[in-house]
């Protein structure tokens, strides 16, 4: 590792100690029955997004958002709004915020699925990354990328989020991390993807993953292979897994969607259905990558979703539990895993081309969405770096194609074999503010995958 500085985290908003005060405040200005339930999700961080390897944009995100819940009796009403973290300024919102929630709550019917927590508990996660300052990372990308047509983005700080109940229970979560997805063109337009995050960044952990992208490169410069529609031998790489499960996530696993017959994986719930036993997939708070708890006020836990091929639990939310005469575990409102961890096999990584012989190995994947959700059917396109692999050596690239299987054949019939060495996969997303939470996914060899077009 270099001597390139890194950020100094001090430097960010002291966001504890401005909730601490915020919430103490909304305490003080209830009456009656009312109860208070404050969320805040507060961020900041380093964008840095690149085009032909060079710095084509660059900013700092310093920003705040405060969800505050009234609830009194049966009826309820809420707000979100920006804090600037001036005492001052917040508080005075804060009463604004309550006055108008408390004329909403006037007309409000009774909420017939309404449920929080009114125990009393207190949970704190913090944890201090080591992540690169901005002019050490341009440096950094400046040396590795040097000769590549090398297009990336950057995103890296601090998260916090926080929970607050009138009721005396407290949560907070507070950690730096960042994520760098990049790829690398070559003069055909097509290009290898690559990524790196985590909480401590390391220069040669860098360098080296764009060095084995740069190794791949001349494969692109060949003619592409052009397959027929069938089913091919198929290695999934981590990353592409991560587009299967992120799509049939969305809800396989929710108790609302069980109850309703609209799960992804409805017939593996019921015991219609079997994926093979060496599958195992848990909602994972262990991995730290998420908070434990919820913004209705409930701890959460690990959750196992499937244990060796077979339905083993499901996420409940408060709504569904009270609807569908469940207990909830913590569940996010929308019910989909946000430490969602695969178990992992015994295929390691070097051995990967020799154990595919000769067939497809898939990087990445995009456009995945259902085409038959009651089969958990997926459909969507083969991206970068999906190659053509003969003996056990990568030949030529595979132009896109269009596919369209299951995941029950994928995780069923067809598996052959998991890999050795899961990767953890955060969340990159940072529509309106960054996301926390990701998947801890191995490769997947199966001994078929369906090409249609």
């Amino acid at each position: 590792m270099t001597g390139f500085p890194f950020v100094n985290e001090t430097q960010s908003p002291d966001w504890h100690a401005h909730f601490d005060l915020l919430s103490a405040s909304i305490e003080r200005l209830l009456t009656g029955s009312e109860t208070a339930l404050t969320w805040l999700s507060a961020e900041r961080s380093d964008f840095i997004r690149f085009n032909g390897g060079k710095v084509r944009q660059i900013g700092n995100v310093s920003q705040g958002r405060l969800t505050l819940r009234l609830i009194d009796g049966a009826r309820q009403a809420y707000s979100t709004f920006t804090v600037c973290g001036d005492p001052a300024a917040d508080l005075r919102d804060i009463a604004d915020v309550l006055s108008t929630l408390r004329d909403g709550l006037c007309d409000a019917p009774d909420d017939p699925h309404l449920m929080f927590d009114q125990s009393q508990w207190t949970q704190s996660t913090r944890r201090n990354g080591k992540l690169p300052a901005p002019d050490a990372l341009l440096r950094i990308v400046t040396e590795s990328a040097r000769g590549h047509d090398f297009v990336g983005f950057y995103a890296g700080g601090t998260m916090v989020r926080g929970f607050a109940s009138s009721a005396g229970s407290r949560g907070w979560y507070e950690v730096s991390n960042f994520s760098f997805s990049w790829s690398l063109y070559d003069s055909s337009g097509r290009a290898i993807k690559s990524s790196y995050a985590g909480d401590h960044w390391d220069d040669a952990v860098f360098a080296a993953k764009v060095e084995e992208a740069a190794e791949r490169m001349p494969v692109l410069g060949r003619s592409p292979r052009a397959l027929l529609p069938g089913r091919y031998r198929t290695y999934f790489a981590p990353t592409a897994l991560q587009e299967l499960l992120g799509t049939a996530s969305y809800t396989s696993f929710s108790a609302r969607t069980q109850a309703t017959a609209r799960s992804g994986f409805y017939r593996l719930h019921t015991g219609e259905a079997a994926l093979d036993p060496r599958v195992t997939l848990t909602e994972d708070l262990d991995l730290n990558i998420t908070p434990r708890f919820n913004d209705d006020g409930y701890q959460r836990d690990s959750v196992p979703l499937v244990v060796a091929g077979r339905s083993a639990g499901q996420l409940t939310n408060a709504r569904s539990a009270r609807e569908y005469g469940l207990e909830p575990n913590g569940a996010l409102a929308e019910e989909t895993p946000a430490a969602l961890a695969m178990e992992a096999g015994d295929l390691d990584t070097a051995d990967i081309l020799a154990a595919l012989d000769t067939g497809l190995y898939v990087g990445n994947l995009w456009y995945v969405n259902f085409s038959d959700r009651m089969n958990c059917r997926l459909t969507g396109m083969t991206r970068f770096a999906t190659f053509w692999v003969e003996g056990g050596q990568i030949v030529a690239p595979v132009d896109a194609m269009r596919f369209d299987d299951s995941l029950y054949r994928l995780f069923g019939s067809e598996l052959e074999r998991l890999g050795a060495q899961p990767e953890l996969l955060q969340s990159d997303w940072t529509w309106g503010e960054r996301a926390t939470g990701g998947m801890k996914l191995p490769g997947l060899l199966a001994r078929s995958f369906e090409l249609t077009l």
